[in-house]
């Protein structure tokens, strides 16, 4: 493990290159000293380095020179960022390449980079990695599949680990190169969609036979041709079944590709949300998707922008001593942590507001003041601990500020509602407390209800931790039939202002709950 004092209060940047068959890769990011980060700039350009190479498995010297022009102009940006540390891989084109340490050898000498082959397993290990950084799993096995231009990384995992790793020599510019020659604008006639699916099919056959043993039930894709007919699929289909953000069905898919093969490549170029750059190499990369997809019986695919880059930083993230491993937290629990780290929040008091809260919100339950289940449970927590990341802006108004933040930052593993009512319960937690309902979309008169409840106890939560220093150490919640609700507070500090913050919310909660609410007082023994 890296200690973590290699980086200092100030952070540190970090540029991670991926040199890839068909694009060249550059993220960039700021690793703070308590490790959350942020991304300063992404870019990507196309520069087909494999072109031509897996006949000769040789990489063209125009080719070369492409990659590097477009190294070399990287690398001038990552420096005027100010970057500490520069970490890059080369992936399917270029360690497959009888030339391979000659176009090491330039980059080292005309840019001074250090570039890692990876092998296929490390590839697809990055990939499932980046992926499931990002996604929340539950307690589905997920086959991750990522089609690049030299081969397909497919890793199965579930939100602990991964199960299984390969890499197959088929990408969608390995097999435009195999199909097609450099002249063919024609459109793709039957005869050759089923060559290449047959070949596809037979390249695939012993690595589907092993993931057989798996019950996944989750496809998930990263990578520039999914994300592309992602956008595709949008574009033509929009009112399809199936259709719908971030996802597309096979039966979509299949017309899709009917679509693509009907077309001359000047025509296939003016398709509707298609990337005229992958207008020739997109065809075979469709057929590879729908292999999978027909194979394991899985009627739709989800996509996603996170891939080996973001696979790079948590691997190199997990090296530090105190970076959560996966399977230790949740996707949902690492983006919280990951944005109020960021927002420099006083976690002491987050910590304790969050187990306040919480006491409210089970307390309640018992108490028969909600019905509420695990769902509102989970959105509580996540909005008490990220209730204060506003402050980073400026601490007058900045429950405003949060609202912001959360609406706008990606907060990975959550859907646009959940965030919608986290950044709302953050927004009211200090202030005035709206008596009828906001107008915030997808949010009707029930949920609304519910979302005042959750504001309400962390309004509360808040006020008992008013002096920010932890004084309440638990809460009892009784009810009694002439004071209404009674919040014990249970310590052995003087609590003179979560007291008067609780009388504070004496009218809020009799509004919310049409009962009155009282305190009493429990000193504990000193030790």
């Amino acid at each position: 493990m890296i200690n973590q004092n290699k980086i200092s209060e100030k952070g540190k940047i970090v540029a991670f290159i991926d040199i890839g068959t068909n694009s060249l890769r550059l993220f960039i990011v700021r690793i703070n000293f308590n490790l959350s980060y942020s991304v300063l700039t992404e870019q990507k350009e196309s520069v087909r380095l494999g072109e031509g190479a897996f006949h000769t498995e040789v990489l063209t010297p125009v080719a070369i020179d492409r990659t590097i022009t477009v190294c070399k102009r990287f690398i001038g940006l990552a420096k005027n960022f100010g970057v500490d540390e520069f970490i890059a891989v080369a992936t399917a084109a270029t360690r497959e390449a009888h030339n391979k340490h000659e176009f090491l050898s330039r980059i080292h000498e005309e840019t001074g980079l250090f570039v890692h082959v990876i092998s296929g397993k490390e590839e697809a290990r990055l990939i499932y990695l980046g992926i499931i950084s990002g996604i929340s799993l539950e307690n589905n096995t997920a086959l991750c599949l990522d089609i690049g231009g030299g081969s397909t990384e497919i890793a199965i995992g579930t939100k602990e680990k991964y199960l299984y790793l390969t890499s197959l020599k088929i990408g969608s510019i390995r097999l435009t190169n195999e199909f097609f020659s450099p002249l063919d604008k024609s459109p793709v006639e039957i005869q050759k969609y089923e060559e290449i699916r047959n070949y596809v099919k037979i390249a695939m056959i012993r690595a589907l036979q092993d993931m057989d043993e798996y019950s996944v039930s989750m496809l998930i894709g990263s990578s520039g041709t999914l994300l592309n007919l992602a956008e595709i699929a949008q574009k033509v289909f929009p009112n399809e079944k199936g259709i719908r953000t971030g996802f597309f069905s096979l039966s979509v898919l299949k017309r899709i590709i009917t679509l693509l093969c009907s077309k001359t490549l000047d025509e296939r170029k003016k398709i509707p949300g298609i990337n005229p750059e992958r207008a020739d190499i997109i065809i075979p990369g469709a057929i590879i998707v729908e292999c999978v997809m027909d194979h394991f019986n899985i009627s739709d695919i989800r996509v996603t922008n996170r891939s080996l880059k973001d696979g790079m930083l948590i691997d190199y993230l997990s090296k530090f001593d105190n970076y959560p491993l996966f399977g230790e937290v949740s996707v949902r629990e690492r983006s919280v942590l990951q944005l109020a780290r960021s927002c420099h929040i006083n976690e002491n008091h987050a910590r304790t507001v969050t187990r306040l809260a919480l006491e409210l919100f089970d307390q309640s339950a018992v108490s028969g003041l909600h019905k509420f289940g695990e769902w509102e449970r989970n959105l509580l927590h996540y909005a008490s601990y990220l209730h204060d990341v506003g402050s980073f802006i400026a601490f007058s108004n900045h429950q405003n500020h949060s609202y912001y933040i959360i609406r706008n930052v990606e907060l990975l593993g959550f859907d646009e509602l959940e965030i919608t009512i986290i950044a709302t319960i953050t927004r009211y937690h200090r202030k005035k407390i709206p008596g009828k309902k906001v107008s915030i979309p997808d949010i009707d008169e029930e949920l609304w209800n519910t979302i005042k409840v959750l504001i309400m106890f962390l309004r509360l939560a808040e006020s008992l931790d008013r002096s920010h220093a932890a004084h309440v150490h638990h809460i009892h919640i009784v009810r009694d039939l002439k004071a209404g609700i009674i919040i014990e507070l249970i310590s052995h500090e003087d609590c003179s202002l979560e007291i008067m913050g609780v009388k504070n919310e004496k009218k809020n909660f009799k509004r919310i709950f049409q009962i009155s609410l009282g305190h009493r007082y429990v000193t504990l023994a000193s030790d």
